[in-house]
């Protein structure tokens, strides 16, 4: 069972930096990989960033790339998303949640394993 708490959302300006923290489980932390997705309001839930329980390898989706940064500490069992360069585009509900690669003959991407918590709003503005 997958059990994340997400957590630092909060309105920005545009240009400015937040960082989000997502608790785990020790069970979670120690054994799946964690990622960040987000929804902005009337698009679908995408894909962020991941980083790996294994090794700490890292994925970025190519529009946060350089501008965010996710990060794990072992020690407190939390993995976090430092953002930087907000933009408006940023602005979405971000999840926290155990992940894992989904590929076909046609796509590639990473889907959620366990159940959608609230999520944390961050609302960028101008």
């Amino acid at each position: 069972q997958v059990q994340v708490a997400e957590s630092g959302g909060g309105s920005v300006r545009a240009g400015g930096s937040l960082r989000l923290s997502c608790a785990a489980s020790e069970h979670t932390f120690s054994t799946k990989t964690l990622a960040w997705f987000r929804q902005a309001p009337g698009k679908e839930r995408e894909f962020v960033a991941a980083i790996s329980w294994r090794d700490g390898r890292t994925w970025y989706t190519d529009s946060v790339q350089d501008r965010f940064t996710i990060s794990r500490d072992n020690a407190k069992n939390t993995v976090y998303l430092e953002m930087n360069t907000l933009s408006l585009e940023d602005s979405a509900v971000y999840y926290c949640n155990a992940a894992q690669t989904v590929a076909t003959a046609a796509s590639y991407g990473w889907s959620g394993l366990g159940a959608w918590g609230q999520g944390t709003l961050v609302p960028v503005s101008s």
